[in-house]
């Protein structure tokens, strides 16, 4: 049996090193950059920032991935939906990225994954003949990034009779074969924030979640510990404000126009097999799809909308069901199976921070599907540096701009990130990644970790078992969280360091679990 390697040193985040790095740094010496917002780019920013040598804090108001960063598709785009839009910039920086988790960074979260794009009678040939270019053009940013074949197979045309077997679920009337195509795809997004962030805690950045910043200035920031109430200062010689779709509650003169994506969840037996995921072609639309994503733990994943949110940012968006009816809708004109509103046992919305970039006067503004992705990096008069925009595939890019542009305005002693090449924890080669005695769902959730979760079950019996029925988790897994991964509560567990909270029943079922786990830790940690 594999060894149960340790975690990296100084990867490990848990309550009591929150509690003492918090005590050190609010009052405490100047840091030299103070990181508000820990989803995937704050997170990221920590990193790249600790990597060059920079002493950094970084807080969050809430837990790791807590905002957008968990909501997403859980895909690595190649960046071809932008080439439709003739941002060329923005595809190939995509494409980049994608090959940079992909093969360098983190391979054990992001693997291949085909989808198939199905030529029913509401698929003209003209719109098959574009999205065929497409995914060929889609094949030549992959060559252009410099993404192995290996990594990524070449898109190609199937048949009926192959397009059946990859999408049994589809309805035949009328299906005149499919298109392949492959994209990346991540095990988990919350996942990746928090190996980014325990990556960034090795280098020695102080990750600090459950810290609300309450006011910005170019020298720190004022914060208010959320679990004991007490205010304090964290002085830093630069501020990174990248909190998302908050970031212009932080910093005056920056205007976020908040788009909504919504996904549902379904349960995999109700499908059937789906050895890929699909592009549904939304009607009447030329360059739009919804995505049916197998996950692999008894669920699928359609999604997702593109709609503008008005007013007030909410801490958990909320699910309409306006956008519930929009998708089952769209699953409704390729399945044979009918999926009904009884059929979703979960649902739910992202809000992705895009810039608003529209004269503030006048009428007409673009769809939020018409708005850029490309990101963008502000600096205040008072000196706070803010990213906002992109998407989580090109987090590390926006990290490495956002630093830089920090390390410039404030004359920080830095040298050039080394992130595109620094390995996540627990990424190691596929080589490696297939060598480990640990089940393959383990090892694409905690990579070379995977052994020594699987430890904890060996240990004790108890944690082998699923928390809940008809789902793989096991108490193994909260109990690494609670160690290792920096959860401090039920939702902690339940919603981020694993996805049970996705369907409501099944968080139920597992509270139990997740109560007696803190419970322990919480005494043993109370007789230490």
């Amino acid at each position: 049996m594999t060894p149960a390697t340790p975690p990296a040193p100084g990867s490990s985040l848990s309550a009591a090193r929150r509690s003492r790095e918090l005590t050190e740094t609010v009052g405490g010496p100047v840091v030299d950059v103070l990181v508000v917002g820990l989803g995937a780019t704050g997170a990221g920013v920590a990193l790249d920032a600790a990597a060059r040598g920079l002493t950094v804090a970084a807080v969050d108001a809430h837990d790791l991935a807590f905002g957008t960063s968990r909501f997403s598709s859980k895909l690595i785009h190649g960046g071809l939906r932008y080439l439709a839009s003739a941002q060329l910039d923005v595809a190939h920086e995509s494409a980049v990225e994608r090959g940079v988790l992909m093969e360098r960074t983190a391979p054990h979260l992001v693997r291949a994954q085909p989808f198939v794009l199905p030529l029913t009678p509401l698929v003209s040939r003209g719109q098959s003949t574009l999205a065929w270019a497409g995914f060929r053009a889609g094949d030549a940013l992959r060559l252009a990034a410099r993404t192995a074949r290996a990594t990524l197979p070449a898109p190609r045309r199937l048949s009926t009779v192959e397009t059946r077997h990859l999408a049994p679920a589809l309805r035949t009337q009328g299906l005149r074969g499919g298109l392949l195509s492959w994209d990346g795809r991540l095990t988990d997004d919350a996942r990746l924030v928090t190996a980014i962030a325990r990556t960034a805690a090795a280098r020695g950045a102080r990750i600090l979640t459950r810290v609300r910043a309450l006011e910005l200035t170019a020298s720190g920031a004022r914060i208010r510990d959320e679990l004991t109430g007490e205010e304090g200062e964290i002085r830093a010689r630069a501020v990174i404000n990248a909190s998302g779709v908050w970031a212009d509650g932080l910093v005056d003169g920056i205007r976020i126009r908040p788009s909504r994506g919504t996904h549902l969840v379904l349960r995999s037996d109700h499908l059937g097999p789906l050895p890929a995921g699909l592009h549904v072609p939304v009607p009447g639309e030329t360059n739009r799809f919804v995505l049916v994503l197998p996950q692999g733990d008894g669920r699928v994943y359609v999604g997702l909308t593109d709609e503008p949110v008005e007013g007030d940012v909410p801490d958990v968006p909320e699910v309409p069901e306006t956008d519930i009816g929009f998708l089952l809708d769209v699953l409704g004109s390729v399945l044979d199976i009918p999926v009904r509103r009884d059929d979703v046992v979960g649902a739910f919305a992202g809000l992705r921070p895009l810039l608003d970039t529209a004269p503030t006067t006048g009428s007409g503004a673009p769809r939020t599907s018409d708005i850029s992705r490309r990101h963008a990096v502000l600096t205040s008069s008072e000196g706070v540096t803010t990213v906002v925009g992109g998407k989580l595939t090109t987090y590390r890019r926006m990290a490495e701009d956002a630093v830089d542009a920090a390390v410039a305005t404030h004359r920080l002693t830095a040298g050039a990130s080394p992130t595109a090449s620094l390995p996540l924890v627990g990424a190691a080669s596929p080589t490696i990644l297939g060598s480990l005695r640990a089940p393959r769902r383990l090892v694409q959730r905690y990579g070379t970790e995977a052994p020594a979760v699987q430890a904890l079950g060996a240990q004790d019996p108890r944690l082998a078992e699923p928390v809940q029925a008809g789902h793989p988790v096991t108490g193994a897994e909260l109990l690494w969280a609670v160690r290792h991964e920096g959860a401090l509560d039920e939702a902690d567990l339940l919603d981020r360091r694993t996805r049970v909270g996705l369907v409501p029943a099944d968080r139920d079922a597992a509270m139990d679990v997740a109560r007696e786990v803190l419970g322990e830790v919480s005494a043993k940690a109370g007789e230490a």
